[in-house]
């Protein structure tokens, strides 16, 4: 037996969540919260190619946060097996041997279930490397899931133990604190995120918010794309500083978005009636790092005619007229594609200094206090935490 927490299926929880979680945060660690610690069985291994693994840390991301705040599409609903247990970013150690990777070894973890993982042959996506966009991440031989930590079958990194395959594992190196680990994958879907946006040489490039996710974006942007200006939006002044740090060219607070794009690239403004303003002209590429209507407004309002728009934050409904009326391509960017070596390169991100000090700042809760941790990584932008995450070893 196991102690887990473990997200269940409740209407009432749910829909509490999402008429006033996004006034009240605090539900989502209260009684709103479709949430539980439990003692349950471990995950089971009895196919070829899995292992067992006991889990060191397990960061809490925005999706988590939206799932459990009911902000969650029901779009993904036919994409998780409840009831599940959370935590798909994850740093573990293997309790066996698996193929070439011996018991004892640390790894983080490619949550993506895709088809080697459900032991089905490859489809068109998982054989042409781009893992992230598998067709079959409900079926073969494990529940719907669309990555660990949505998935009935497999556990999560909110669990003192869990399954995963091969295909999913990576080594952690040498010297790397597990602090710097559980960055890994997070920054490797920066890493996609950045190859997808299609930056040119010299683009001026806008980022949507200076969380986590647009932290990692504006680093990976800066050292893998040819990108010129960067312009990151961020609310709090230790996110400000934080994004120059990882190569923002300027940071902007949200509320003078438009006036310094339109400085820069001589944009006109417009002023709609009962509506927000925004511009004809910006910059090339925009990249939405939040998710909220008015970070992607943000982002549609200032890029211009025939820019691209990319959704990396779980996005929310918003007005997408700017997208029709100025022929944005709008861009989406989930998880990270094995055909990118994403996980190398961001291995390779997070052995820089500036993220080995972000490493530093990890807040880490066991498991009995996961509605301390679940306020703390709401508030983690105004309380100056890039990343909260869950020891399931600790009992302090």
């Amino acid at each position: 037996m196991m102690l887990a927490l473990e997200m269940f299926r409740s209407v009432s929880r749910t829909m509490a969540g999402k008429a006033i979680g996004g006034r009240v945060p605090g539900l989502l660690s209260g009684f709103a919260a479709p949430l539980r610690l439990v003692t349950i069985e471990e995950p089971r291994v009895d196919r070829p190619g899995w292992a067992r693994l006991r889990t060191r840390l397990s960061g809490i991301c925005g999706s988590d946060l939206g799932a459990l705040s009911g902000r969650t599409s029901l779009y993904f609903s036919a994409v998780v097996s409840l009831p599940f247990v959370p935590g798909h970013e994850v740093v573990a150690e293997l309790l066996d041997d698996c193929e070439d990777l011996p018991a004892g070894t640390r790894v983080v973890i490619d949550p993506v279930l895709a088809c080697a993982a459900r032991g089905v042959e490859p489809c068109e996506a998982c054989a042409s490397g781009a893992t992230n966009r598998c067709a079959r991440i409900t079926v073969g031989h494990l529940s719907p899931g669309l990555q660990t930590g949505f998935c009935h079958d497999t556990g999560g990194g909110w669990g003192q133990q869990l399954v995963a395959h091969r295909s999913q594992l990576h080594p952690v190196p040498e010297g790397f604190s597990d602090e710097q680990a559980i960055l890994v994958e997070p920054v490797a879907c920066a890493v996609h995120t950045a190859l997808r946006a299609g930056v040119r040489g010299g683009d001026r490039v806008l980022v949507s918010g200076a969380g986590s996710v647009g932290l990692f974006a504006t680093l990976a942007l800066r050292e893998l794309t040819d990108a010129g200006e960067i312009i990151v939006v961020a609310k709090h002044a230790h996110q400000r500083e934080l994004a120059r740090e990882l190569g923002a060219t300027e940071v902007v607070a949200p509320g003078e978005v438009l006036r310094r794009v339109r400085r820069a690239t001589g944009a006109f403004q417009l002023e709609p009636e009962f509506s927000t303003p925004y511009l004809l002209g910006g910059v090339d590429v925009a990249v939405d790092a939040v998710g909220s209507r008015q970070s992607l407004e943000t982002a549609l309002q200032a890029t211009r005619a025939g820019g691209r728009v990319v959704l990396s934050g779980m996005p929310a409904s918003a007005d997408l007229s700017a997208a029709w009326f100025r022929e944005l391509e709008v861009v989406g960017t989930y998880a990270s594609a094995r055909a990118e070596d994403a996980f190398a390169r961001a291995t390779e991100l997070v052995a820089t200094d500036g993220v080995q000090q972000l490493a530093k700042s990890v807040a880490a809760y066991p498991l009995h206090r996961w509605r301390e941790a679940l306020d703390h990584a709401h508030s983690a932008g105004r309380l100056g935490t890039v990343k909260v995450a869950f020891d399931p070893r600790s009992s302090q």
